[in-house]
């Protein structure tokens, strides 16, 4: 039954079930850490298609690349969620300090 291996495809479509979980994560939830729980799951999709077109079946020239191209774009892109990750709760948390709520809705005053 489950003889097959785990091939591109299958990492495509957990890919873009953690992309559409995202997406509808950050357009339903209305407090500012669910936004970027859904924002985090959409940086994990693109991550993960990134590792698997770095698979040796995309590669062009097998003789000049290593295989690693996927691999050093998603740790860069996971060094980036880091930053934003950390920026964004810092913004939240301050945020709160001086309004007491998190709820995006009322963050009015954050225009500029």
């Amino acid at each position: 039954m489950f003889t097959q291996p785990i091939g591109v495809a299958h990492y495509l479509v957990v890919g873009a079930i953690l992309f559409v979980c995202g997406i509808v994560c950050m357009t339903t939830k209305r407090n500012t850490i669910g936004i970027l729980m859904g924002v985090e799951l959409v940086l994990s999709a693109a991550i993960l298609n990134f590792v698997a077109f770095s698979q040796p079946a995309f590669r062009v020239d097998q003789e000049a690349s290593l295989g690693i191209d996927g691999h050093v774009f998603a740790l860069f892109a996971i060094v980036l969620a880091a930053a934003e990750a950390a920026v964004a709760l810092a913004i939240a948390l301050n945020y709160y300090n001086n309004h007491s709520t998190i709820d995006v809705d009322r963050a009015q005053d954050l225009q500029g």
